[in-house]
């Protein structure tokens, strides 16, 4: 049972049935009702209702007599004890302990520990990693993995169809890159030794120097825009407007945002002079640049050739994909996640002209320039479908999965975790699939920030080159092995595991310390990486969350306990002393957790109630008994909670992806 949500049930209820509320809307009444919460106090009771203020300034009553009225009127006698109105016309609410009890012992033989599936499932499709193939997955590729196979386990928990798709990019112009630098540049010893590793060295090799040769036109343009803002800035001066100080104000902001400009421009200026510089100056990449001034366009015309068909080039991307998916399916090995389906952008291919021709057809696109765009009214950039030499672009690509996804699953909801960047361009494509007729589909950008260094910068190697997702792993796991090493080492009667055991928990512990470290921040915000704050054992970490597992874990050994046959006796719960209530009280909120990381698709709501389940249970730990407990029943009891505590644990942590283990 969802306390929370049973709670705002009955006071919306109650809302509904206040006298001289006539005006307010179903959807008035709901927001009212989820002002109901959990109190950030004890000293407050176990929930808060806050509603009776800004209901109280709608009707013109006073506060504390709408709460009065309302508590009155909301059916809480079975729940709670009687309400408490505190202030301007806070609800204060005291569970009964006999519910408490209630209710943990329903979880006691329960797989689900008490949470409800829901009660109208839903159809989602999680879209998440999207990996390019042919480049090996960096550091950037864990937020948009770990986030949206959290999500996708959660959903599923909670009684949802969830369809976890992988839209590989497997198609493009990265290939025309890769076949152009395959047929010109590739080491065939290094190709036969490791085809992925030579292929990510063409590529890149390719793109810098595609990069190279447009960068001379991009020079000219910048330098040109940089003389000319330059010179509009020494005309600027906001004595121009002088005496008119709103006239004045603006003029001074318009000053300092030219300002701004000129200085980015002069920053990409620089940046762009740096990458020519380390061409010309290294004789090998300068006689390549030299040998192939037309590659840019040459490029692209390898990529037409493999979207038309060409059999040379088709028969390369064939060979390229197996090794490549390899490798990518290794990491996810690592980090034990799977997908439902992993359709790539070269799957969609032969609807792309379909889905602009009923784009034109509903007229939700039309020509422009010889190009097929989409216009929005609060935009001055449209969304272009397909480019005037007949080119079709990501867009086009997204338009047909999602046709594609609607034919085939009819989802309610299509969630995108794709980071921050690409905001606009999702703004875009949900603007216009609903244009294209899927008005009644909820489409989310789950967006997340970067992963940084010590320096503020995206996470880098210290030559610059991005963080290799498996070198990442490697070095987690690595140092959990220290730390598990250090552990078992340090034991008053000796070291207990063996040499593969540890190693075995080193893995889990340290792929758990990577996941955990994401998973915990806010999505949307940056985060700085370091092993030392995720591989700690106390803090919001997953060591710790691991550890407190091994030690609710560590009495049912030290005990001699059956769990099976403890749960199955169902011995009678108490919650006399006022941690064995805090922790009974934790346990329940776990349904609430779930429904708060799908409300907005945050993870991090399911870390923060786990590890403050973790803490109260250490105060429980501390100050009640267990193996010593004053009587025999007392010590079931306490047993009873330690053993919810565990599974609760276990359980939330699955949905974040993270393994357990029963030793540290």
């Amino acid at each position: 049972m969802n306390i929370l949500y049973e709670l705002r049930r009955r006071f919306a209820a109650a809302l509904g049935e206040l006298p001289g509320n006539a005006g307010l809307m179903k959807a008035e009444i709901a927001e009212l009702a989820s002002m109901v919460r959990p109190s950030q106090d004890a000293k407050f009771g176990d929930y808060q209702a806050n509603c009776a203020m800004p209901l109280g300034k709608r009707l013109g009553r006073p506060p504390r007599d709408v709460a009065a009225e309302l508590l009155a009127n909301t059916k809480l006698d079975d729940l709670c004890h009687p309400g408490e109105i505190a202030g301007p016309g806070f609800i204060n609410l005291r569970l009964k302990d006999e519910r408490l009890v209630e209710l943990l012992a329903r979880a006691v033989g329960d797989e689900r520990l008490g949470v409800e599936p829901a009660a109208e499932p839903k159809t989602y499709v999680v879209d998440f990693s999207g990996p390019n193939v042919a480049k090996p997955m960096h550091v950037g590729h864990i937020r948009s993995t770990v986030i949206g196979d959290s999500l996708y386990r959660t959903l599923k928990f909670l009684g949802h169809r969830v369809i976890g798709d992988n839209h590989i990019g497997d198609w493009g112009t990265q290939f025309g890159m890769i076949i152009y630098g395959f047929r010109h540049f590739r080491d065939e010893a290094a190709y036969r030794a490791s085809p992925v590793d030579e292929l990510a060295r063409l590529y890149r090799l390719v793109n810098r120097l595609v990069d190279y040769h447009a960068s001379r036109e991009k020079l000219a343009q910048l330098l040109e825009k940089v003389v000319r803002d330059e010179a509009t800035l020494e005309r600027q001066s906001p004595q121009a407007v002088a005496g008119d100080q709103q006239a004045e104000k603006k003029a001074a902001k318009a000053l300092t945002a030219l300002k701004a400009d000129v200085a980015k421009s002069r920053k990409e200026l620089e940046e762009l002079r740096v990458k020519r510089a380390a061409i010309e100056n290294d004789p090998f990449l300068a006689r390549l640049a030299a040998e192939h001034p037309g590659i840019g366009a040459a490029v692209l015309a390898e990529t037409a050739k493999l979207h038309a068909g060409d059999a040379e080039n088709l028969r390369l991307w064939r060979e390229f994909m197996p090794p490549c998916l390899e490798a990518i399916e290794q990491v996810y090995r690592r980090l034990s996640v799977k997908f439902d389906v992993a359709l790539g952008e070269s799957f969609y291919h032969d609807r792309l002209a379909g889905v602009v021709e009923d784009l034109r057809q509903r007229g939700v696109a039309r020509e422009s320039d010889g190009a097929v765009c989409v216009f929005f009214d609060d935009s001055d950039v449209p969304m272009i479908v397909q480019k005037r030499d007949g080119a079709f672009l990501y867009a086009t690509t997204d338009l047909a999965t999602i046709q594609y996804r609607m034919e085939t699953w009819a989802p309610d909801a299509i969630l995108y975790v794709v980071d921050h960047r690409q905001s606009e361009h999702f703004k875009m494509l949900f603007a216009a699939a609903r244009r294209s007729g899927c008005e009644r589909v909820e489409f989310q950008h789950i967006s997340f920030g970067t992963v940084l260094g010590d320096d503020g910068r995206p996470y880098k190697t210290r030559s610059g080159d991005t963080v290799g997702l498996m070198g990442l792993l490697e070095e987690a796991v690595a140092r959990a092995g220290q730390i598990v090493a250090a552990n078992d080492d340090a034991k008053p009667d000796g070291a207990e595991l063996t040499a593969e055991a540890r190693q075995a928990i080193a893995e889990r512990v340290g792929i758990a310390a990577l996941k955990y470290a994401d998973l915990s921040q806010n999505r949307t915000s940056d985060y700085v990486f370091s092993y030392d704050k995720m591989l700690a054992m106390t803090g919001n970490t997953a060591t710790y969350m691991q550890y407190a597992y091994a030690r609710v874990r560590s009495i049912f050994r030290k005990g001699s306990i059956d769990v099976d046959a403890l749960c199955a006796k169902r011995p009678a719960l108490r919650l006399d002393a006022p941690a064995e209530r805090a922790l009974a009280l934790a346990i329940l909120r776990f349904s609430e957790a779930l429904e708060f990381t799908v409300a907005d698709y945050r993870p991090n709501q399911l870390t923060t109630y786990l590890f403050d389940l973790a803490n109260a249970y250490s105060t429980f730990f501390e100050q009640c008994p267990v193996l010593k407990a004053e009587t025999p029943d007392l010590r079931e009891s306490r047993l009873s909670l330690c053993d919810l505590t565990a599974r609760t644990l276990r359980q939330g942590l699955e949905l974040l992806g993270i393994e357990v283990v029963d030793r540290m």
